[in-house]
């Protein structure tokens, strides 16, 4: 099933997920992408193939989640919390707007 990609679509990929790449990383990951792809539908291939007889999971054995008293402890004051911020705004993190949002 591989098919190869090119770097113009690993380019505009890594731009999706606003990753910045360089020009080595773009070949390299133009090679192994598609490797990569198709591990991820043979997997899919046997998720669809298994039938409803087998329950879906999170976790190849049980767990048991573990519980502690829920205690008030002091905790951080607001400027103590922002202080190894870059920015910030009415007492919270400042980030960049993306996707055009107002």
């Amino acid at each position: 099933m591989s098919s190869a990609l090119s770097r113009e679509d690993v380019a505009h990929l890594a731009s999706l997920a606003r990753i910045s790449l360089s020009e080595d990383e773009l070949d390299r990951l133009g090679a192994e992408l598609p490797a990569i792809l198709d591990h991820v539908a043979a997997v899919q291939g046997v998720v669809e193939s298994a039938g409803e007889d087998v329950a879906p999971m999170s976790h190849p054995v049980p767990v048991a989640n573990v519980m502690r008293e829920d205690v008030v402890r002091p905790g951080l004051t607001p400027d103590e919390a922002l202080s190894g911020a870059p920015a910030s705004e009415e007492q919270r993190f400042l980030v960049p707007k993306i996707l055009g949002e107002e």
